[in-house]
């Protein structure tokens, strides 16, 4: 009887990583559209059904954000007297600043295929609505008014997404800097 050293969660990780590299590249060679999720799964040698037990989408495989568990939690930890913007804005910073600082060049490639692809760009505005709704009711939870809370967690959420973008695109030379600089505008940092 053989024993494999290598672990199911490994195994799994392993192929995830594949399908994103794999994924990635052709996107980046052939463009999103032409791209299809049996090619990205042939080019990792997986099956289709594999690709699809990893991301639901091919638009999951670019988009998946894996910080939005952690932001609302760093505004609730934020004082209550501060106005609804500066407590959201400061406390994703807080949140950021508490990570690891991410693979960067994995998802630099992402946002930027994101930025340069009119059909992500959207899906990436739709997908900041579960984080838009955690900002929301975090706010809401601790006294903030319904309509002050989704303004400031639209503002928050747009200066994010145009400091990603921006970073993406070479014009800030890092993922710190470019989320730092987002959210110093909305009043991140002020005193």
């Amino acid at each position: 009887m053989t024993t494999s050293s290598t672990s199911p969660t490994d195994r799994r990780a392993r192929t995830r990583q594949r399908l994103i590299d794999h994924g990635l590249e052709l996107i980046e060679r052939q463009g999103y559209e032409q791209t299809t999720a049996a090619q990205i799964a042939a080019a990792a040698g997986v099956t289709e059904m594999t690709f699809f037990r990893h991301f639901a989408t091919k638009e999951q495989l670019v988009l998946e954000d894996p910080y939005d568990p952690f932001l609302a939690s760093g505004i609730g930890e934020q004082p209550r007297e501060l106005p609804p913007l500066r407590r959201a804005a400061a406390g994703i910073l807080a949140v950021w600043r508490s990570l690891p600082e991410p693979e960067q060049p994995e998802i630099r490639r992402r946002v930027r295929i994101a930025a340069r692809t009119p059909a992500l760009r959207g899906a990436m505005w739709r997908s900041t609505g579960s984080t838009e709704a955690a900002i929301v009711a975090q706010l809401v939870d601790d006294g903030t008014d319904p309509l002050d809370a989704r303004v400031a967690a639209s503002a928050v959420l747009a200066a994010l997404v145009t400091g990603l973008y921006a970073w993406a695109d070479g014009e800030v030379e890092t993922l710190g800097a470019a989320i730092e600089r987002a959210l110093a505008v909305v009043g991140a940092d002020r005193d």
